[in-house]
């Protein structure tokens, strides 16, 4: 069984040797990188499986980073971010990071984050599958009928789509920028509350109780997580 590379970007060396030392003795393999530019290199002849990245940096920063892999990689990205960066950390998440760890952070989140990235890629969910099961949730694609844990839920066919854009991200950071230009277009990026009114109705119909909500999560300021369940 191969192992896991992770790459890890960051001008602190303290955080790069932390990170390096704790990653490797959960068994990933990790290179460490202190600007984009180091970074972009070493990306593009190691190949690795995740990259974790800070955003402000010399030289070429993380965004820069992010937007320059992303136009020959889909893989997983995660941020490290200082309170404060709200802003920018939103706008990464909108280039195509998917997912931030607020600093000082602990191993144990950041190894958890990881695994559910690296799961998530391992058993993505193609496009033409006529039935898409995901945790609590199935989805028959031919006639667009939804269960949650068996229970048939009747959704309208915004509904339908934006929870199977849900599906197809799980347990990744969706921005309001990102969910709206995917399920209304990008004239809609800015309407949000199209999307507040319709995470609302969703909620109500597959939440056992929507005030409480565990599957569509609010990441405050920033947009929502889907948690499928088990």
């Amino acid at each position: 069984m191969s192992t896991n590379r992770i790459l890890v970007v960051d001008d602190e060396v303290l955080i790069t040797r932390v990170l390096r030392k704790g990653l490797s003795s959960k068994g990933f393999e990790v290179q460490v990188a202190n600007d984009g530019e180091e970074a972009l290199s070493v990306f593009e002849q190691w190949k690795p499986d995740v990259v974790i990245t800070d955003l402000a940096m010399p030289g070429m920063g993380g965004l820069e980073l992010i937007r320059r892999i992303r136009k020959s990689s889909g893989v997983p990205i995660i941020i490290l971010s200082v309170k404060g960066e709200e802003r920018t950390k939103v706008e990464a998440l909108d280039t195509g990071a998917d997912d931030y760890i607020t600093k000082p952070f602990g191993m144990d989140e950041l190894y958890a984050r990881i695994r559910v990235l690296l799961r998530r890629q391992s058993s993505a969910i193609t496009d033409d599958a006529a039935t898409l099961e995901v945790g609590d949730f199935v989805l028959e694609q031919a006639t667009r009928t939804v269960k949650v844990k068996n229970k048939p839920v009747h959704l309208t066919p915004k509904e339908y789509e934006l929870l199977l854009y849900f599906i197809h991200n799980p347990n990744r950071v969706l921005t309001h920028r990102v969910l709206l230009g995917a399920v209304w277009g990008g004239d809609s990026v800015e309407q949000g509350e199209y999307l507040r009114f319709f995470v609302g109705q969703l909620r109500k119909k597959i939440e056992p109780d929507s005030t409480k909500p565990r599957y569509i999560v609010t990441d405050p300021w920033v947009g929502y997580r889907f948690s499928p369940g088990k």
